[in-house]
């Protein structure tokens, strides 16, 4: 029987494994669809098997990969379709999740607002996407703060999984990473409008989901998107 020492370590060594396996599928270090065993798993990653198998039950839970009784590991794809539905979610969750913070931010939360942004122009004019991607990632977290930490721990992972597509979309237009729509989305949080507050960033947010959804799949319809963002008052891109 472990220690209760050394039960921690284990716990804390998974943690550690699904992380770092996480982060290779989020940023592309592992490509989408990629098949592999366990072992070649290990092997790249330099981890032991034992957490890895833990940890990949753990992605397996989140929809990161399928892992099979055969020891052979698949990334989940990436498509039009799965990035749709990952909007969707997205969009009818923040959306009120930001109607809900607009009139429970304090006056620190909108100052530390304005730094994020600030911070994110700066990293923009040094094309440090990097960098780039913390503030950003701040900002929005910031600005459904008050929802609560439930919401914001499902919107975190649903930011998290858009990931891969965030950076399809910025490999094909530098653009996609620049502050463009997120001023407009604080000026209307600072005034109190709940409305506004919540087109805008259903607005925003869909805008690359529809950029990256024609170039997975030219001509695909996201009929679903378009209706979530009716339903949620915001207006639908124009189909090409």
């Amino acid at each position: 029987m472990s220690t209760p020492a050394e039960g921690a370590a284990r716990r804390d060594n998974v943690e550690q494994v699904y992380r770092r396996v996480r982060e290779a599928i989020l940023e592309g270090e592992i490509a989408p669809g990629a098949i592999m065993s366990q072992v070649a798993l290990a092997d790249e990653l330099g981890v032991s098997r034992t957490p890895l198998r833990e940890a990949l039950r753990m992605l397996q839970s989140e929809g990161l990969v399928d892992a099979q009784a055969n020891r052979r590991v698949t990334v989940k794809p990436i498509s039009a379709t799965d990035l749709e539905e990952l909007v969707v979610m997205r969009v009818a969750l923040e959306t009120e999740a930001i109607r809900l913070s607009v009139n429970r931010l304090e006056p620190e939360a909108i100052a530390a607002l304005e730094g994020r942004l600030a911070e994110m122009a700066h990293f923009a004019a040094a094309k440090d996407y990097e960098r780039w991607t913390q503030p950003h990632t701040a900002f929005h977290r910031g600005l459904t703060a008050a929802a609560g930490d439930r919401v914001n721990a499902m919107l975190s992972q649903l930011s998290d999984h858009f990931e891969r597509y965030r950076r399809m979309h910025i490999a094909r237009s530098p653009k996609a990473w620049l502050t463009a729509g997120h001023r407009e989305i604080l000026d209307a949080t600072k005034a109190g409008d709940r409305e506004l507050s919540g087109r805008l960033l259903a607005e925003h947010l869909s805008a690359t989901a529809f950029d990256v959804m024609e170039l997975l799949e030219p001509g695909y319809d996201g009929a679903r998107l378009r209706q979530t963002l009716e339903d949620v008052g915001a207006r639908p891109k124009r189909k090409r």
